[in-house]
């Protein structure tokens, strides 16, 4: 078994969630400076081994709206996000990142919330990857065990908001980036309906918006405060309101169970099991669980992995023109390289993959004629070694290591519709397995109500219930 390397310490940030802190700041009883130390010396304690951030700005917070259900409570933003004055790298060597001349309207958001930024998280090459790994650097860590990828590609996020350097951080999903290292760190993270937060600035370029902003926590409630604090900022006409979800429903749900992926991988025993007993608990609570399928299948797949080809050779070729003439693409990733020259290969079916994926929303949406909610795993098996997702194994290889990895959550992009990974067990190793429940657009009500029922019947196990490693 490998040893957990966590920060959590009786210091100003205590093992309190960002609702916990907000509070306690509210009242008085913990000061702004000392949360940002400790932030600090949490950062100290357990980022040489982890590296999960990027850049830090500590000593120059970018400050939230003092009004916010967040109000002064410390997070970081992913490094693809811009934020005033900041470089943004996007997880790259390729070029010479120049500061931001302005706010993204993620970054914004996260400021009206309340959300003091502290600095921004590491992601591995513009998102491409399911781990945190770089060809010329070290990767991000597992603070459960470090031998072990934290996901991505909010990878660097999970790993410190598992760690307890802060309670919760900014993160994107454009094909699992926030349910993937959710599920690999132990934590919630809850992808939202596409519209349902501030646009993401990368994926209004692309031909379909695959992305949705949110963040990674370790509570119910923390994901539920940010969300609601995004719809009353900016309501969105064509979606339900939302407002403050604050516990479970008394409704009796439908709920699908998916056990078996569209890439025909297998789920591994550990995996299943977990998710199982989640299905056992949803019955135990009063709701009716039943066989289901998402209708998709290796179609699907091949049409998604020749779009995510698309979007790097869009980065090859384009590279200069997003970045400048500091942009050399001999710099970039042996994983990039190859999803490009698959695309290559591919570009004659691109108008045929484009029709396709453009209907799957209304597919999806079908799906929920007969479901209020689907189950499934977050990802076909636990979380690898560091290493077996690196960008620098041979692309064939790399390719169906993360087909058979990355097996259910790129429907939900390709739909936009919302999805949440919950912890929902633990491995035979010792490491978290992630629960996935999506639901019809619109309807994170349903979603963070479910999750509250399961956090209050099963609570999450909690890193720091267990002694810190001597790294």
């Amino acid at each position: 078994m490998g040893e957990r390397l966590h920060a959590f310490t009786d210091d100003a940030l205590g093992d309190d969630d960002a609702v916990g802190l907000a509070e306690r700041l509210r009242r008085g009883e913990v000061a702004g400076t000392e949360v940002r130390d400790a932030v600090a010396a949490r950062l100290d304690r357990v980022d040489p081994v982890l590296r999960g951030l990027t850049l830090g700005r500590l000593d120059e917070p970018v400050t939230g709206d003092p009004a916010g259900p967040l109000a002064g409570v410390p997070t970081l933003v992913k490094d693809n996000t811009e934020v005033r004055g900041w470089p943004t790298t996007n997880g790259t060597s390729a070029y010479f990142p120049r500061p931001s001349r302005a706010h993204s309207a993620a970054t914004a958001q996260l400021l009206a919330s309340g959300l003091d930024l502290l600095g921004t998280s590491r992601m591995p090459e513009y998102g491409l990857n399911a781990s945190t790994e770089f060809a010329r650097a070290d990767p991000t860590r597992n603070p459960w065990n470090p031998e072990y990828s934290s996901g991505a590609s909010s990878g660097g996020a999970a790993a410190l908001v598992a760690a307890g350097v802060v309670p919760l951080a900014h993160a994107n999903d454009g094909g699992g980036s926030i349910r993937i290292p959710a599920a690999a760190c132990g934590l919630v993270g809850l992808k939202p309906t596409r519209g349902q937060t501030a646009p993401n600035a990368q994926g209004a370029h692309m031909p379909i918006d695959l992305v949705s902003d949110g963040v990674l926590s370790r509570s119910v409630r923390d994901t539920a405060t940010f969300l609601a604090a995004a719809d009353r900022n900016r309501r969105t006409p064509a979606l339900p309101p939302l407002g403050l979800v604050e516990g479970p429903a008394p409704r009796r749900l439908r709920i699908g169970l998916v056990l078996d992926p569209p890439t025909g991988a297998q789920v591994d025993a550990d995996t299943r099991s977990c998710v199982e007993d989640v299905a056992r608990l949803l019955e135990k609570q009063g709701h009716e669980v039943s066989p289901a399928t998402t209708g998709v299948g290796m179609r699907f797949v091949d049409d998604f992995l020749d779009y995510w080809g698309l979007l790097a050779f869009s980065l090859v070729t384009g590279g200069k023109l997003m970045h400048g003439a500091s942009f050399d693409g001999g710099r970039l990733d042996p994983l990039t390289h190859g999803l490009s020259d698959h695309y290559r290969h591919a570009m004659a079916r691109t108008p045929a993959v484009l029709h396709r994926l453009s209907r799957i929303r209304q597919h999806y949406a079908e799906l929920f004629t007969g479901h209020d909610v689907l189950l499934s795993p977050v990802l076909a098996h636990v979380t690898p070694r560091l290493g077996w997702l690196s960008p620098t194994v041979p692309f064939d290889t790399l390719r169906e290591r993360l087909l058979d990895y990355v097996a259910f959550t790129p429907l939900c992009n390709v739909a936009g519709a919302p999805a949440v990974s919950l912890p929902a067990g633990v491995a035979g190793n010792d490491l978290p397995v992630g629960v996935h429940l999506s639901a019809a657009h619109g309807d994170e009500r349903t979603l963070l109500e479910l999750a509250y029922a399961l956090e209050a019947d099963r609570p999450w196990r909690r890193i720091q219930d267990a002694a810190a490693a001597p790294w």
